[in-house]
């Protein structure tokens, strides 16, 4: 059964296991209460960032939290497509579900090192260690992804045709003549 499964489909599957609970989590407590999400851990750094160097007002900040909610979900829901398309054997082995894959994985990068770069920024060192983390985990998934490319298609090969001998007289064979 898991003959056919390559380490980078393996690899992109862990990850979901991984990104698409702990992010959705996190975006819906941002839709629920904005600012109150954006200051939780995995969010405090963009939230210190906003406030002490951008100086955005509140409703500008909430803006920017509803953002950040949409950036997270669009990565949840990539994830959640790719584990879709993991599920067909057929696109599975072609690479089909790579796409998905790479789009989810250059979105969250694109997330978690802004974040990580905001976290250094303010000083806030468990957020720092959090977005390192998965930084680190998307890279080397796209890594993986790059280097291990989808399974080449199998050579079939092929007898050759037999040439029919001439036709007595270059006549054409009818079934009647047979």
């Amino acid at each position: 059964m898991f003959g056919n499964w390559r380490i980078g489909s393996v690899n992109g599957a862990l990850l979901a296991t991984y990104f698409i609970p702990a992010w959705t989590l996190v975006a819906f407590n941002i839709m629920v209460a904005p600012v109150h999400g954006l200051y939780e851990r995995p969010s405090v750094a963009v939230a210190l960032f906003l406030s002490d160097h951008l100086h955005m007002a509140g409703m500008d900040t909430v803006r920017a939290a509803w953002l950040l909610a949409l950036g997270r979900l669009t990565v949840v829901a990539f994830f959640a497509i790719y584990l879709a398309l993991l599920c067909i054997p057929r696109v599975r082995n072609n690479g089909g579900s790579d796409e998905a894959l790479g789009i989810a994985l250059a979105i969250g990068s694109l997330i978690s090192f802004a974040s990580m770069i905001m976290a250094s920024k303010v000083g806030e060192m468990a957020a720092l260690r959090l977005h390192a983390t998965e930084l680190l985990l998307l890279l080397g998934a796209a890594i993986v992804v790059v280097i291990e490319g989808p399974a080449a298609a199998p050579k079939i090969v092929q007898k050759p045709v037999e040439a029919t001998p001439p036709l007595g007289l270059e006549q054409a064979e009818l079934l009647h003549n047979r």
